[in-house]
């Protein structure tokens, strides 16, 4: 019986987990539905931010390295008796084989469904037991894959044994393999329902072509002959310890736990990990209209973007604040004009992402389909507002420090400690880099926010993506550009002119 339902919860795990991709936007975190009402009200901008906090002096992380050339960074926090730790191996979704999309998730997610020692039950058992959790993932996109673990420290050996093991000796048994290969087909085909997920993929391959970043959901022929060997070759090739880091956050010394670092990760053999290349984003297409068809819909569903930035882009900090401005939040402009206005939405919003190649920066929103038309105009209105006006000093003000307060409070999150230590790392930032992001964002001015704007909101080859009812909708969606129609399976369906 817990077999069973430990199965039924697998199954549910992989259709959240690709569910997922038709929500989330992007690396500052996905929009949150906005609740209550704002209409009439006056945003003072008054969030309770010390100016000392743009002077701070964080903690930082110990550092040492193994022998075997396995980074070790570790960050301590005395403040609750728990740890969460790390290990970022350097290959990721990013560079699978052109022919087998997926196969750095797949890897990632069936690290612990059987290992030299356990199989998936024994090991779901024992963590269970000692309330510790350990997770893998990497994205399609992904530079990275991710396998996170986290405990009670007084539990900090026994989790350590399991992380070690789990990393370093999975077998990918066929039976296991087999069922995730079931699962994330069967998965796919209820995302595929999704409205937010058909806008998300087209607008994916609408900027990046054929970039290995144009992908939300591996192919399902890809998925499909994927063998325990593959998987295997992939875990051998790139999981070494000199392609490696591990970063941790908690109730720990480094001197009390070196040595047990060294007893689990002192003997893993270097390896020459495949050595990639990141592919060059392609040059972006003239803006376009993308309709998909879903006949019956009451809703349309817009996504519209264009590309980003590099996360090492000096225009960070710049885009953040621009971005608060136009859609983060319940004071940003897009939702005080779309959904508190014009009441054309209930959640609007927009959001940037970005890592070692370009980003995108993307605005959505899913409106009644009568108010498609009103809709789009008033994006389009706001885009051009922030481009060719400066914003006020009130927006500006209220919009950083918005920014530095979330910043503050995200200090007293280990998570979040474990995430700039590796964020750090991951981009070569120099170690006084979140020391002085505070103040990178209190220096930012309304002609930076004007400058972003245009630079990146690119008027002239924004794509917009419409997810809706197509008989009611493409006329009023030609008054603003040519569109390309396709049906929900993604199949082209026709091609519509410009009839403004």
């Amino acid at each position: 019986m817990k077999n069973f339902a430990n199965m039924k919860m697998k199954s549910l795990t992989t259709v959240i987990a690709i569910a997922s991709f038709a929500t989330a936007v992007c690396a500052q975190g996905p929009m949150q539905q906005q609740t209550g009402t704002m209409k009439g009200a006056v945003i003072k901008g008054r969030a309770p931010v010390n100016k000392q906090i743009l002077r701070v002096n964080l903690p930082k992380a110990q550092e040492a390295t193994l022998k075997n050339g396995l980074r070790v960074m570790v960050l301590e926090s005395h403040r609750v008796p728990t740890f969460s730790m790390e290990m970022v191996v350097m290959s990721g979704g990013l560079f699978d084989p052109s022919d087998m999309h997926g196969l750095a998730g797949a890897t990632a997610t069936l690290l612990r469904e059987g290992t030299a020692k356990h199989n998936s039950r024994e090991l779901s058992e024992q963590l269970d037991t000692i309330g510790a959790t350990i997770n893998a993932n990497s994205g399609l996109s992904s530079v990275t894959t991710n396998i996170t673990a986290s405990g009670l420290v007084e539990n900090f050996d026994q989790v350590l044994d399991l992380f070690t093991e789990i990393i370093r000796t999975p077998k990918f048994p066929a039976e296991e393999v087999d069922k995730y290969k079931s699962r994330t087909i069967s998965a796919q085909q209820f995302v595929r329902g999704q409205a937010a997920f058909l806008a998300q993929e087209r607008l994916n391959q609408a900027i990046y072509g054929t970039h290995p970043a144009s992908l939300v959901l591996p192919p399902a022929e890809a998925i499909k002959k994927m063998t325990p060997a593959d998987l295997m070759r992939f875990h051998d090739d790139n999981y070494v310890p000199n392609n490696a880091m591990l970063a941790i956050v908690g109730d720990v010394k480094l001197k009390e736990i070196m040595p047990k670092l060294e007893q689990a990760f002192g003997d893993w053999k270097s390896g020459a990990a495949q050595k990639t290349t990141i592919p060059a984003v392609p040059a972006q297409n003239a803006s376009k209209i993308y309709l998909i068809n879903r006949p019956g819909s009451v809703q349309t569903v817009f996504q519209i973007g264009s590309l980003g930035i590099e996360r090492t882009d000096p225009d960070y900090a710049a885009m953040a604040v621009m971005n608060r401005i136009l859609g983060g939040g319940g004071s940003s402009r897009l939702f005080l004009n779309i959904r508190e206005d014009k009441s054309y939405a209930y959640s609007v919003g927009s959001s940037f992402n970005s890592s070692k190649y370009r980003g995108t920066f993307v605005a959505n929103a899913p409106v009644r389909t009568d108010a498609t038309e009103g809709a789009l105009r008033e994006f389009m209105n706001e885009f051009k507002r922030i481009r060719d006006e400066k914003v006020s000093p009130t927006e500006l003000e209220n919009a950083k420090r918005s920014i530095v307060g979330a910043f503050a409070l995200s200090l007293e999150n280990p998570g979040a400690l474990l995430q700039n230590i590796i964020t750090q790392k991951l981009y070569d930032f120099p170690a006084s880099y979140w020391d002085t992001y505070p103040q990178k964002v209190e220096s930012i001015s309304a002609d930076d926010v004007q400058r972003v704007a245009q630079k990146y909101i690119d008027l002239n080859h924004l794509q917009i993506v419409a997810v809706g009812d197509a008989s009611k909708t493409r006329e009023v969606l030609a008054k603003f550009g040519s569109i390309e129609e396709y049906d929900s399976d993604g199949k082209p369906v026709r091609t519509a002119s410009k009839t403004q």
